[in-house]
């Protein structure tokens, strides 16, 4: 009795004063709480909702299927033009395409312990360019190894040998699945609306520049290993060799203003072989003569269709006996490839297809990313290199299918009658032919004999090719305008913009994106080099977020613009602000 007594005393079952007055204030604040969450809720749910809803940035498949819808429109008439300019420009390519590809291989043939060579360079090349050649969108971006690429496959090469304790391949073809998915994902949520739309080309100058400097620091390394490996007088021919192939090549590209000299057809004709004719002269020339005694450096290739890697004997990997843990830890590399492969192809189909070109039919690129994640799985079981969107070979492709045409415009003449004006303008041929043709090409020289004709070209030529590469890269690049603008006394300089008062905050930029190259090329020659593609991207926020606070909006609209899209940030702004 004393114990029920005691169970229902007042003093235990109701609270005092104070616990009450406690009582109350919790539960109103979870009251608050709960209705504060349910605002939220209320606030952003129909906000998520509508990015996925139909017309959404988010909606799934929707970019995917009007790149559909343009592919279809636009796939006949890319197969019904050909002429010689198309042919040439195939044969360029092919060169521009092939030899630095096999100069990745030797470097990947050291730095991956004999896992890959030049044979899955080159087989990767063509494979992944025809395909690109017959299914892609978009066929004037141009597929191949790239040196970025090559430089992350080095230091997971690395990691799995010294860190992990695993073999290469699997790794990788896990790696390269895993990426594969990711591209799915980003397509299938338009990716190219979220992320490219806010790049300018701020970044994708820097990319450029930097990829121009890549090919320099290549040209640089051939002609170091020439020094290392052969006499001092085949050295000296090296240099020489490497600088006759350059010059030959941009002397030969300007023959079409070499009037009145020579007939039109055989000016045009030096200009659109130039770098083949440059490149098959100073293969010829180490044979002729008293050269013929030097010792040489050549391409390493491969002898036989096989793998380089005697370790195998076909091209298969059978991925599915790496260990779980490190399937799932090949998730990480897989996010830096994709982030990597989304910019470099994005920007590739993007700089091929600016204003200058004139291109006219429809295009889009979340059907490429698709395409591009098949062919990088493909790869990774394959045992060869992925290849994605080059630079420069993209917009060199554009360039060499450059010609002119001429449009009508009407006008009415002071007394009101309709007259037709002729005005030239230079467009490309968009056509699938010359990037089929250069890919098909580069296909046939997995056989043995094609190879063996390949191995005769002296790495003097490769450096001279790699110096013509950077230059005709860099030559379309506004940095180098902007830069020789700095060098210009500024009595010499053009007038600006009447809201740009001082040239020096355009020298300042111009000074940033330079620093800024530099210091992501120098991160690729260390240990952190797999992570640049992640300071490539970061830049998008940094021009956005932070430069508008250190430059005038007339000056960044003066120097930068949207580059999938007609207008600046500062643009954009200010419609924001007026509504």
């Amino acid at each position: 009795m004393k114990e029920m007594d005691r169970a229902l005393s007042p003093t235990e079952t109701n609270p005092s004063g104070a616990e009450a007055l406690e009582l109350h204030t919790r539960s109103g604040q979870d009251r608050d709480a709960g209705l504060q969450t349910q605002s939220i809720q209320h606030r952003f749910w129909p906000i998520i909702v509508a990015k996925f809803a139909p017309g959404g940035v988010l909606q799934p498949t929707r970019l995917l299927r009007q790149d559909i819808r343009h592919l279809s429109r636009r796939y006949i008439s890319d197969w019904t033009l050909f002429n010689q300019l198309i042919f040439a420009s195939a044969v360029y390519v092919f060169f521009t395409n092939l030899l630095p590809g096999i100069t990745f291989a030797n470097d990947l043939y050291v730095l991956t312990g004999k896992n890959w060579g030049t044979i899955e360079v080159v087989f990767s090349t063509g494979l992944c360019g025809i395909i690109f050649s017959i299914f892609s969108i978009q066929p004037l971006t141009i597929l191949g190894v790239t040196g970025p690429f090559s430089i992350l496959a080095e230091n997971i090469f690395a990691l799995c040998q010294d860190s992990f304790q695993i073999p290469f391949l699997p790794f990788m073809a896990w790696t390269l699945i895993h990426s594969a998915w990711m591209h799915y994902i980003l397509a299938i949520f338009n990716a190219h609306d979220w992320t490219m739309q806010y790049v300018t080309t701020f970044s994708t100058e820097i990319f450029s520049l930097l990829n121009s400097i890549i090919y320099f620091h290549k040209a640089i390394q051939e002609l170091q290993r020439a020094h290392e490996n052969s006499s001092f007088a085949s050295f000296l021919y090296s240099i020489i060799g490497a600088a006759g192939t350059f010059v030959v090549a941009v002397v030969l590209s300007t023959a079409e203003s070499w009037r009145p000299f020579l007939h039109r057809y055989i000016r045009i004709g030096l200009a659109e072989y130039a770098a083949a004719i440059s490149i098959i002269i100073f293969i010829g020339m180490p044979h002729v003569g008293e050269l013929a005694t030097l010792d040489r450096q050549t391409l390493q290739v491969s002898k036989s269709f096989e793998p380089t890697s005697p370790d195998r004997r076909i091209f298969f990997v059978q991925f599915w006996h790496l260990p779980v843990r490190w399937i799932f830890a090949a998730i990480i590399p897989g996010v830096v490839i994709t982030v990597l492969f989304f910019f470099d192809h994005e920007v590739s189909s993007i700089i091929c297809t600016i204003d200058r070109y004139g291109t006219k039919k429809e295009s889009g690129y979340a059907w490429d990313i698709v395409l591009l994640g098949t062919t990088t799985a493909m790869c990774g079981i394959l045992g060869i290199p992925p290849a994605n969107g080059l630079l420069p070979q993209a917009p060199l492709h554009s360039e060499s299918l450059m010609h002119t045409v001429k449009d009508t415009n009407q006008s009415l003449d002071a007394y009101g009658n309709e007259e037709a004006e002729e005005q030239p303008s230079r467009q490309v041929y968009e056509q699938r032919w010359s990037h089929f043709l250069h890919a098909s090409g580069i296909l046939l020289f997995i056989s043995p004999p094609l190879m063996h004709i390949l191995g005769l070209t002296p790495t003097s030529v490769l450096a001279g090719l790699f110096i013509f590469m950077g230059e005709q890269s860099l030559s379309v690049n506004p940095i180098l305008y902007r830069f020789l603008e700095i060098l210009t006394p500024s009595s010499e300089l053009p007038p600006l913009p009447r809201f740009v008062r001082k040239y020096w905050s355009v020298h300042a930029y111009t000074a940033a994106q330079i620093l800024v190259t530099v210091a992501v090329f120098v991160v690729t020659l260390t240990k952190a080099a797999p992570v640049f593609p992640v300071i490539i991207i970061a830049l998008v926020p940094v021009r956005l977020l932070l430069m508008n606070k250190l430059w005038s909006r007339a000056t960044l609209r003066y120097v930068d613009a949207w580059a999938c899209r007609d207008g600046t940030p500062e643009d954009d702004e200010e419609t924001t602000a007026r509504v």
